[in-house]
């Protein structure tokens, strides 16, 4: 399962894809039918990406990659998001064993119930994690000694004019006569 990419952002419903980022914020695309893309303040909003999200666990916590690999492998038994407490909780026994049932809410299982249901007619179930391959080892170990080429200046910069340097010489030289 390949959930890179895919993250839930605070205070918003839903799953978001990030496309992309530019300096208002983190340009995001809903995951729902409508396909809304939102613009997210870098510095107000918070992301969580699927794949660093762990479910509270007894001995030790349970990756949600793992939980909604399960919850999938359940394939016709999984419950509406708004069924009631029990079911959700008998049935969370099943793909989460070993979660800690009182750190774990009701509210939490909605949450991935409803996110299992917008991400299961997506590929993402069939699609393998995207790991390193020795191409892409191997090109951040080949550092050259050359340097960088130099930047092309922007056509529209304007050049420094020549008065403006002699007049910052003479305001530093009337200072030193004070």
């Amino acid at each position: 399962m390949n959930l890179r990419g895919i993250v839930a952002v605070s205070g918003r419903p839903g799953l978001f894809k990030l496309v992309g980022q530019n300096k208002a914020g983190y340009v995001l695309e809903g995951l729902d039918a409508q396909k809304v893309k939102i613009v997210a303040n870098i510095s107000t909003t918070k992301l969580a990406s699927l794949e660093d999200i762990t479910v509270y666990g007894e001995d030790e916590d349970l990756k949600l990659v793992d939980v909604l690999a399960n919850i999938a492998a359940a394939k016709g038994n999984v419950p509406d998001a708004k069924a009631d407490g029990a079911t959700l909780k008998t049935f969370f026994e099943e793909v989460a064993p070993g979660h800690d049932t009182e750190k774990v809410y009701t509210s939490d299982m909605k949450k991935i119930v409803t996110w299992f249901h917008l991400l299961k007619d997506l590929p993402l179930f069939t699609e393998q994690p995207a790991e390193a391959t020795a191409a892409d080892v191997a090109k951040p170990e080949e550092k050259t000694d050359k340097k960088p080429k130099a930047a092309a200046k922007p056509s529209n910069a304007k050049a420094p004019s020549k008065t403006a340097q002699p007049a910052k010489k003479a305001n530093m030289t009337s200072k030193k006569g004070v």
